[in-house]
């Protein structure tokens, strides 16, 4: 049976991808510092609790487990106002330990490396498509971090191990099984946000209604955390088909190609659940952008993927996590 080494796979996405690659008869090893991961997100699996900079760590993994094929690197810091706060922090965590990682990644004869990047390093500011050529403007130390990664890891592919780098846009939802799903008790993501709101019995604040959209609200791509951990797998099962001896890197978005506004957002959750949310206009946030969504087939073309399930679902699976997450996670 196959195995992966899934960096940060104690967190929401790397959790979640693991619990895909069981399903896919593919076995994860987990290596996570359990800074943001979750110990109850190892269960049952193969676990290392450590720091992907230790290199000692990374040999024992290696050595323990000879038969690993591809290295799936989720491991970073992930939130965009602790980023502003804490720039060192985030380019330490980042970037400064990926190249580590990657270094003692070679030196086990690792040629084949998923990175786990971020739809956020495009100028997605005018709310329209993007695909894997448009012009990247990261805006947030955060986003920066995941630009500099892909660019440092193209040029080390030349002489290193190869890189496909997944930029994921807005991931929501939960495993389907419930094994895995955020473990934030209260995600400051536009969902998150609204739950919370919805629970509370308050309106949800649409921040920014003139954007250049078709209703003036912001627009995201929202992909299904479950579709994207397909979209792992796949890419692990196509890998040496996608990246050969001549094109030894490549970025492929992971969204579902077509935008949802904020209005649209609500009007979606409001299906899902039995006592609608009321909403009221106010004023964008400093930082806030129109947004964008990918109109990518390259996705569909190397990796076969399309994602399954609907915005609704996302929604559906994000509320029937909650029960579950402060069942499961002893905070």
């Amino acid at each position: 049976m196959e195995k992966v080494l899934i960096a940060g796979g104690a967190g929401y996405i790397g959790s979640t991808v693991a619990s895909a690659c069981l399903d896919a008869g593919i076995t994860p090893v987990i290596l996570d510092n359990l800074v943001r991961g979750r110990r109850e997100f190892t269960e049952g699996r193969t676990f290392y609790e450590g720091d992907i900079v230790d290199g000692a760590l990374v040999d024992r993994i290696f050595a323990e487990h000879p038969d690993i094929s591809a290295v799936v690197h989720c491991a970073a810091l992930i939130v965009v106002p602790e980023s502003v706060a804490d720039p060192i922090g985030y380019y330490t965590a980042n970037v400064t330990k990926s190249l580590e990682f990657v270094s003692h990644l070679h030196r086990n004869g690792c040629d084949r490396i998923i990175f786990s990047s971020s739809a956020s390093i495009y100028q997605a500011e005018d709310g329209s498509p993007v695909n894997e050529d448009s012009p990247l403007a990261p805006q947030s130390p955060y986003a920066r971090t995941k630009a500099v990664c892909e660019e440092m890891f193209a040029d080390i592919s030349v002489a290193g191990p190869r890189v496909l780098s997944l930029r994921y846009f807005n991931p929501i939802g939960a495993d389907p099984e419930r094994r895995t799903g955020l473990q934030l008790k209260r995600p400051s993501h536009a969902l998150g946000v609204l739950i919370q709101a919805h629970q509370e019995g308050r309106p949800f604040p649409i921040t920014g209604t003139n954007y250049p959209t078709r209703d003036g609200s912001g627009i995201r791509d929202y992909v299904h955390v479950w579709d994207l951990a397909a979209a792992h797998v796949a890419a692990i099962q196509r890998f040496d088909s996608i990246l050969t001896e001549s094109k030894r890197s490549i970025a492929i978005n992971l969204g579902t190609g077509s935008g949802t506004t904020v209005r649209e957002l609500c009007e979606a959750f409001n299906n899902v659940v039995s006592a609608p949310l009321a909403t009221i206009d106010a004023d964008p946030r400093p930082g806030d952008v129109a947004g964008g969504y990918t109109k990518s087939d390259r996705a569909a073309q190397l990796l076969g993927w399309t994602p399954k399930l609907s915005l609704e679902d996302g929604i559906r699976s994000a509320l029937e996590w909650i029960p579950v997450r402060d069942e499961l996670l002893k905070d």
